[in-house]
């Protein structure tokens, strides 16, 4: 019980009666299968019918014979959930097999437009009647990405769905205002054969209204006054709504949402251009409940509201990503407060947020809580901001820092660098050149100055790694409970830092890709002090070799996502070490290693059993990709 997931997998493999006692439904809580449809699934499939309840995720079905033979055994498995994506299912397989699923509580039909293309899925009377006596219990259902989707299939499926709590429409093409088939306003044609309406889906939301709480519009072209029309549902009170995406939203829309739907937990509404802080405002001040938001990608939204937003108590997820001009000093006076008037932020997502100086402050104020912190390619982050980090948030599970290219070994060390104080008139300082107006790009005959991420730090010696040892201070060492480490594209860090603070026992991912200063050294340490790593990303460390390699190699065996793209020392005989040290690995990219053969290549698809996905395009050569 005190295991993790991945040691109980490893543990169950020693011997039957550890095996056997993995089983216990005490670990077999929402267990989830997700396989293709081959002639293997079919074996897999039968022994799921000793379960009392499961989840199953099944790739690729067609109409063929063998998809036919999976879909029966299917119907002897006790479901909660079944999801069929990337499949072109046809009408009588999936008749056949929804009237046995009696416990179904999710159906996931997403992109599947073989199913709604002709129009004619459930026109049958006795069909619906079958259906429905099976999946009226039925709470869940995603409909996205649906091109052919009509108001004729969309009744026939969610009549047969009476309490449905949870509907996702994302991508759908909806006709909100205009129905460009009838040339004429949605709501003249009472039911179209060809779109889904407006009219339509609020009829739906109004007969369910007293059990529906979750709804997903992300992708639609929804306007303002449809929104509008469905918040003021009568009897609707959602509690999670994705807007995603929707670029024709405007403040207005957000403040009659918030003031109809006030008990809103998750909002989504990323992506939506035209959103300024007015929405952020409004949002603060109507949502009391909020506990997940999502503002990525909406440019225009600056400080104002930041400070109210971050002062909802129940808030515990937020993402700014890719918000340009969240600056921070907001959010810091906003968690300023006493606990009981603030956030209890558990994720926070600030990536590519360039204008972000606040880091250090940032993290004084987030507390003990937060366990996700997303700082990609915010450049102002420095040295003092990792060991800010190390010391002020050290229940992190999930720390991404890749792009931050003012990072260097000392931040990782949790040391102050021990460089020499230069005077202003000394020749050290006057050899670094004249200094320059803005206008230098116009001087064709003089070379403009080195930005400061590309100036170099000063190299960490064995005495300060001696001084570390004894004290380390804030290092990263401190972030025990990590599971997932982005340090790609530091490119000022080495040998010097990663060997010695890389070193967390349940480590799963691990991405250090584009760092060219990293030896063989720092993937050994990593492979011997990581040992539960499940991916590692080591793409364009140009000194990464096959003497490396066969050094981690015997450490990784749980190891299944591997990147050595552009590693140009690699050759066949690493491929050879990962096929019979790493047999657990499922993707593997060794793309523009150009001393890889495809003969090697054919070997190791034929040694490593659950290899999906193998990327090993040469240069200028042969595609071997999978």
């Amino acid at each position: 019980i005190f295991l993790q997931t991945s040691d109980r997998k490893e543990a169950s493999l020693v011997c039957r009666s550890w095996y056997i006692a993995s089983q216990d439904l005490c670990f077999q809580k929402n267990v989830i299968f997700c396989f293709p449809a081959s002639a293997s699934s079919l074996e897999l499939v039968r022994s799921l019918g000793r379960r009392s309840r499961c989840s199953l995720i099944i790739r690729q079905l067609d109409g063929f014979s063998l998809s036919r033979s999976l879909l029966l055994e299917v119907r002897r498995v006790g479901l909660d959930s079944l999801a069929l994506p990337g499949s072109s299912v046809t009408e009588a397989s999936l008749l056949a097999l929804l009237p046995r699923l009696t416990s179904l509580r999710r159906l996931d039909l997403r992109g599947l437009d073989s199913l709604f293309m002709s129009g004619a899925f459930l026109s049958r009377k006795e069909h619906r009647q079958q259906v429905k006596s099976a999946i009226s219990g039925l709470e869940e259902l995603d409909l996205s990405d649906l091109r052919y989707l009509s108001d004729l299939t969309f009744n026939r499926l969610t009549g047969c769905t009476p309490r449905l709590r949870r509907l996702a429409l994302a991508g759908c093409h909806i006709a909100f205002e205009f129905d460009p088939y009838s040339g004429c306003p949605v709501g003249t044609v009472k039911v179209s054969s060809a779109l889904l309406s407006l009219r339509n889906l609020r009829k739906l939301l109004t007969e369910q209204s007293a059990t529906l709480v979750a709804l997903d519009l992300s992708r639609t072209s929804i306007t303002p006054e449809s929104l509008r029309t469905i918040a003021q549902v009568q009897g609707l009170a959602l509690e999670d709504l994705f807007l995603q995406s929707c670029k024709e939203l405007t403040d207005y829309s957000v403040e009659v949402l918030v003031k109809h739907q006030p008990g809103l937990q998750k909002l989504d509404i990323s992506g939506c251009t035209e959103l300024t802080s007015r929405a952020v405002v409004a949002v603060a001040r109507g949502l009391s409940s909020l506990t997940d938001l999502s503002l990525s990608r909406d440019w225009k939204i600056t400080e104002t509201g930041l400070a109210d937003l971050v002062s909802v108590p129940s808030l515990r997820s937020l993402d700014l990503s890719e918000c340009l001009h969240v600056g921070g000093a907001e959010m810091v006076k906003g968690l300023s407060r006493c606990l009981a008037e603030r956030a209890q932020l558990e994720k926070l997502n600030l990536r590519s947020c360039t204008y972000m100086r606040a880091v250090f402050s940032l993290t004084q104020v987030l507390g003990g809580s937060l366990r996700e912190l997303d700082l990609t390619s915010c450049v102002n982050v420095t040295d003092l901001s990792v060991r800010a980090i190390a010391t002020y948030l050290q229940g992190l599970v999930v720390l991404r820092l890749g792009w931050c290219k003012e990072v260097t070994d000392w931040g990782l060390l949790g040391m102050v660098e021990t460089s020499t104080f230069i005077c202003p008139h000394s020749p050290r300082q006057e050899d670094r050149g004249p200094r320059f107006t803005r206008t230098f790009g116009n001087m064709g005959f003089f070379k403009p100055p080195r930005l400061p991420f590309e100036e170099r730090p000063k190299l960490v010696t064995p005495d300060d790694l001696k001084q570390f040892k004894l004290q380390a201070g804030a290092s990263l060492l401190a972030l025990r409970r990590l599971r997932e480490l982005n340090l790609s594209a530091c490119c000022k860090l080495t040998d010097s830092s990663i060997t010695q603070v890389v070193r967390f026992a349940d480590l799963q991912c691990l991405f250090l890709s584009s760092l060219p200063d990293i030896t063989d050294a720092s993937l050994l340490a990593v492979a011997r002090h990581c040992r539960a790593l499940t991916s590692l990303e080591l793409s364009r460390c140009a000194h990464i070799s096959d003497r490396g390699v066969a050094q981690a190699a015997p450490f990784l065996h749980r190891l299944q996502h591997l990147s050595l793209s552009a590693c140009n020392h690699i050759t066949d005989q690493s491929l050879l070490l990962l096929a019979q040290h790493c047999q657990r690995l499922k993707t593997l990219d060794v793309s523009k290693c150009n001393k890889i053969s495809g003969t090697t290549v054919d070997h190791l698809q034929s040694q490593l059993p659950f290899l999906e996905n193998l990327h090993c395009k040469i240069s200028g050569g042969t595609d071997f990709s999978l």
